[in-house]
C-alpha cells in the first residue's frame, strides 16, 4: 500500500505529519512528494521538511500508488492546485477508484477539479464555495466513497486514523488510536 503525499510551500505542517505519521504506523508506506523543485519544503510556520522525492519521480499512476493526499495550509493549497502533478495525480487516482484525501483548505482543490461532485465534504470553514458539486457539511471528518475529507488542524489525527481504517480497516485504526490514546 503506497500514498503519496503532496507537499508546497506554505503547506500546514500538522496536518502533514499527524496522517503520515499515523499511516506509516499502520504499514503504510506513505512518501511525502514535493511539487516546488526541491525536496526541502517549508509549511505556513516556518517548519521545513525534506521530502521524499519530487513529483517529477513521483510520476502518479493507479497502479503505483493507493493513496493521493493534500494537506492544507495557505499558500500551500494555492500551490497544490496550481500544479499539473498534483492534478494528474488527483484525477488518475479518483478516476481509478483510488482513495483522494484533503483537510482544511485543500479540498478547495477537489471541488475545483470537479471531483466533488455529489459528494459529502469538510473544509476550513469559508472555503465551502469551492466545494463546487458537494454538500458542505461541518463534521470534523468526512468519508463519501474514495474521498475524505478534513476540517482543519485540529482534525488531524482523527483524518489520518480515517485514511487508516479506509485501506486497514476499521479495526487496524482502532488499535492505532487506543495506543497513541486519542
Amino acid at each position: 500500500m503506497l500514498m503519496y503525499i503532496y507537499l508546497a510551500e506554505g503547506f500546514e505542517e500538522t496536518e502533514m505529519i499527524a496522517p503520515l505519521d499515523l499511516c506509516r504506523r499502520a504499514g503504510i508506506d506513505a512518501k511525502t512528494v514535493s511539487v516546488t523543485g526541491n525536496t526541502g519544503v517549508t509549511g505556513s510556520h516556518g517548519i521545513t521538511v525534506k521530502a521524499d522525492m519530487l513529483a517529477s519521480d513521483a510520476n502518479y499512476t493507479p497502479e503505483n500508488a493507493d493513496i493521493v493526499m493534500l494537506p492544507g495550509g495557505l499558500p500551500g493549497t494555492n500551490g497544490l492546485e496550481a500544479s499539473d502533478a498534483v492534478q494528474n495525480a488527483i484525477h488518475k487516482a479518483y478516476d481509478g477508484g483510488k482513495l483522494v484525501c484533503a483537510i482544511c483548505a485543500a479540498p478547495s482543490v477537489l471541488g475545483k477539479a470537479g471531483l466533488l461532485q455529489g459528494k459529502k465534504a469538510t473544509c476550513y470553514p469559508g472555503f465551502e464555495k469551492y466545494l463546487l458539486g458537494a454538500t458542505p457539511v461541518s463534521e470534523k471528518v468526512v468519508r463519501d466513497g474514495n474521498v475524505i475529507t478534513g476540517i482543519g488542524m485540529g482534525a488531524a489525527v482523527e483524518f489520518g486514523l480515517e485514511i487508516v481504517s479506509a485501506v486497514c480497516g476499521k479495526e487496524t485504526a482502532e488499535k492505532l488510536k487506543n495506543g497513541i490514546i486519542a
